[in-house]
């Protein structure tokens, strides 16, 4: 269910942008994003350090983009934000016994810390190989191709690379059994 809220506001934004333009849509995606806090407060009592990360990045940058009215920050917030997670998953990688991903996944999945290590640094390429997408796509391509890359593309990629961490994850189990 979080997981499904978690990419609402991403997809109210497509369509305030599809109906108005991209500095109403930013205006949309702050609101939302606000709404999605509140709503995980009514629901589940707390909200995500990540949800309320993305809140203030997102209201960052859209304010900057509605201000300023210039769509170039609201197409940065999205690169700043991949690049900050590969270097949370790289300091973790590199600095903690135990890596972000299996901190957040070790309760449900027992493999090694072997095979966490490699999870992590290959989320952590992954938000690094997203973040350069990001850029090439927002800079060379229309701001409409730009906005369905971000909503469709980055969802399509990030439930793929799930997907392959997933297959990775239960060969990895069945190995150790």
């Amino acid at each position: 269910m979080k997981h499904i809220l978690n990419i609402l506001p991403m997809f109210i934004f497509f369509i305030f942008y599809k109906f108005y333009d991209i500095f109403i849509a930013s205006g949309s995606l702050i609101i939302s994003s606000g709404l999605l806090c509140i709503l995980y407060w009514i629901l589940y009592h707390e909200i995500d350090k990540i949800n309320l990360f993305s809140f203030f990045i997102i209201t960052f940058f859209g304010s900057l983009t509605i201000f300023f009215h210039n769509s170039q920050f609201i197409k940065w917030k999205i690169t700043i934000v991949y690049i900050i997670f590969s270097i949370i998953l790289l300091i973790s990688q590199f600095l903690t016994k135990k890596t972000i991903m299996q901190r957040l996944l070790e309760k449900d999945i027992t493999i090694s810390n072997v095979y966490w290590r490699k999870i992590n640094f290959f989320w952590s390429l992954f938000f690094l190989f997203c973040s350069i997408l990001n850029v090439y796509i927002a800079f060379y391509f229309s701001e409409e191709t730009w906005v369905a890359f971000k909503v469709f593309g980055f969802t399509f990629l990030t439930f793929f690379v799930i997907l392959i961490t997933g297959i990775y994850i239960n060969c990895k189990i069945s190995k150790e059994k």
